[in-house]
This record gives structure tokens, sequence and C-alpha cells, in this order.
């Protein structure tokens, strides 16, 4: 059997064992799929509402897509949890056939084992949220900007429309890539689209609702910056505690100063975004190559949204795939230790949750001792590609000249 046959089969006893493990982890790991999305396809279908159109929603308008798409799909399929996962894997499979190729190159095929273990590592949050919709289109934007800049920017900004988080794949293409104007006229084309079609079904005044709605809300439990009230909680200070808000349907924490620190959050993330922007800029401004900004701009940009992120849900794992992806392509040998080290954050998340929410809530030390260490390892992941940004070499090695973006 060929190194791409293999991969292949592996493709598929991935996708299925994890949207297995959906059904049996505890603490509901699919519960968004049944709980939220398919109430809102209900409902729409019933002309009783759509979120995102006649309500302000929690996501950008194009989250409506995957959502409808599934509803449609869901009796060929006999229930809409299983439609879900259907869908999602039928987009990794597009994403991972352009990443596998002919299977020849050595760095794709890295990448494309890294993809897949990491898959396993995280478990059914990655597959059952609307996050996992927008890695397959990171990942093949991320492999078509040199080729395809237009085309790339397009499924970019298609991403950015359903989660926001692609925006730092973005930011770090318009920053390195030369052919800047077509980045910025594919991801304005598909932008003027998504706001055109919103502002015509009347969806105008909700149309942003989505930032006001992630600004207003409290410390997660599993947000880096909540660790110090979750560990107060913890050692049993009454003024610490965690609790459900069920407005947003999130377990958060509060505490001496968490307000102030909540209300902070926001404006940290943007300043670290901008000062990560800013070192990606210099460097290309003194002549560094694309293949060696991009992947550590990516990626660094990428790990700000997360650690600087006052919500922190475990799904917001995902978000590193891509970059990392990209990154074993070019420099798998530089790649591979950060790589190894996201694949242990992976396998930890999925410890914390689904496996040990229950612990986690509960003020246990060992299972907030493993979410500490999941966010400690973010960070380092987080240190080392600022590091890598601020100090890569022009020289791009021969690896990724063989194994370069095509």
């Amino acid at each position: 059997m060929s190194k791409r046959a293999v991969l292949w089969v592996a493709f598929v006893l991935v996708h299925v064992a994890v949207a297995v493990l959906g059904f049996l982890q505890p603490n509901q790991p699919m519960g968004d799929v049944y709980m939220v999305y398919e109430p809102w396809a209900s409902r729409a279908a019933a002309a009783d509402g759509v979120v995102g159109i006649t309500e302000t929603w929690v996501y950008p308008a194009l989250a409506l897509a995957p959502i409808f798409v599934t509803h449609v799909l869901a009796p060929v399929f006999g229930s809409y949890l299983v439609a879900w996962p259907v869908v999602v894997t039928a987009l990794d499979a597009a994403a991972f056939a352009l990443l596998v190729g002919r299977g020849r190159s050595q760095g794709r095929t890295v990448a494309a084992w890294f993809w897949l273990v990491f898959i396993l590592g995280l478990g059914p949050v990655g597959m059952y949220r609307l996050d996992a919709i927008t890695v397959p289109l990171a990942v093949a934007g991320c492999l078509w900007l040199l080729t395809r800049p237009r085309l790339a920017a397009v499924l970019l900004a298609a991403a950015t429309w359903i989660k926001v988080w692609p925006a730092a794949l973005l930011v770090a293409a318009v920053i390195a890539v030369r052919r800047r104007l077509a980045l910025v006229g594919g991801a304005a084309a598909l932008s003027a689209l998504v706001i055109g079609v919103v502002v015509a079904v009347g969806g105008a005044a909700h149309l942003f609702g989505f930032v006001f709605d992630q600004t207003e809300r409290g410390l997660q439990v599993e947000a880096p910056v909540s660790a110090f009230w979750l560990w107060r909680a913890v050692a049993g200070f009454a003024d610490s505690r965690v609790f459900y808000d069920d407005e947003i349907l999130t377990w958060q924490v509060t505490g001496p100063g968490a307000a102030a620190v909540s209300d902070a959050m926001t404006a940290v993330m943007v300043a670290a975004v901008a000062l990560v922007a800013a070192i990606g800029a210099l460097r290309v401004r003194r002549g560094i190559p694309f293949l060696r900004v991009f992947p550590a701009l990516a990626l660094s940009l990428v790990l700000v949204f997360i650690v600087t992120n006052k919500v922190g849900s475990p799904q917001y794992l995902t978000w590193i795939i891509a970059p990392l992806v990209v990154g074993l392509v070019l420099d798998r040998d530089r790649w591979w230790s950060p790589a190894c080290l996201a694949l242990v954050s992976a396998a930890l998340t999925q410890l914390i949750y689904p496996l040990w929410y229950d612990r986690v809530l509960g003020g246990d030390p060992i299972a907030v001792g493993a979410l500490t260490l999941r966010n400690v390892l973010l960070v380092a992941l987080l240190t080392w590609s600022v590091t890598l940004l601020a100090r890569t070499p022009r020289r791009v090695p021969a690896p990724a000249v063989v194994d370069a973006l095509a």
C-alpha cells in the first residue's frame, strides 16, 4: 500500500473514531450541534426568526451557511447530529487532498500526519463546533497564498465570516505576500457579497452584533487569564468562584478584579496583535522571504487570539492547525518540535474537556493543574513563534524549496 493510500485510510479511521467519540464521552462534546445549531436551523425553516438576521447573534453571518446546509442534509443521514460530522469530514477531505497531493512531498506527508494526530488528540470538541468548518478553509487558503492569492483570500475571508479567528491568517498574509492587492481584493469581494446579502434580507442592524457580544463576555474558565481566580476558588477563597452564565451558556470565573480584567482583555488583544503584526512587517521590510515570515507570523497572531482571549473554549485549539501545517510543509525540521508541543496541548485539552470537565468545575487541583499546564504550553508556543519571527534568517532551507506552497 502506498504512503498516500495509508494516509487516506488513516483519515477515514480518525474521522469515524472522533465522530463516534462524540456520542460516548461525558459532558456532551457534541452538545452545541443538537442543542444550538439544529434549533437555530429549525427556527429559520419554520419562519420563526433567523439568528444574525432578525436578532443579534454571537457569530458572523456566514456561519449560517454550514448550519443550514447540515439542516438540508439531515434527512439524508437520518439526523442533524449525524449530518454535521459528515459535512465536516467532507470539507476536511477536500483540504486534505490538496495538502497530500500526489504523496511525493515529505513535508506535506508529515503535515498531513500531524493534522490527523491533532484531530484525534483534541477529540470530538474539535469536530462538533463551527470552528471545524473553518479549519479546512484556512488550510486550503494558506496553501494557495502564493499561487492563487485571490482564491486564497476568498477562502480565508469566508472562514473569517464564519468564525473571526482566520482574520489573523489574513493579516499575516497581507503582510507577508507580495501580491497584496490580489489578497485585499479577494477578501473585499467576498465580504461585500456577504454584507450585501445580509443587508438585502433585512439584517443590517445585526450584521456586526457578534463583535459587541464578545466584548461584553466575562472570563471563561478555560481562558489563560482566568487561572488566578480559578486557583483562588480551588484554594477555597470565598470571594472567588466558578459560575454558569445562563445567557451565553458558559462556565465563568468571578472574583476580586475579574470584571476589570475582563473589560481590559479586548484592548490587550488588540495591542498584542498590533505589536506582532508590526514585528512581521518589519521583517518583511528587511527582506525576509514569505516562506520564513508567514508561518511564524500566522502562528503568532493566532496564538495571540487564543492566549489573550477571555473566552478560551476548547475548540479554539483547532485554530493552530493551519499555521502549523504550513510550517511543517515549508520547514519540517524546524517546525516539528512546536508541532509536537501542539499535539500535547491538544491531548490535554481533550482530557480537560470533556473528560475531566466536571472535575475542573468542581475545583479538583489535578484537573485544574492539567488546564493550567495546557495554557502554559500555549504561552510557550506563542513565545517560540514570536522569537522565530523576530530572529529568523533570510536564507530559506532546501526542504522549503522542495516543498514550497503550490
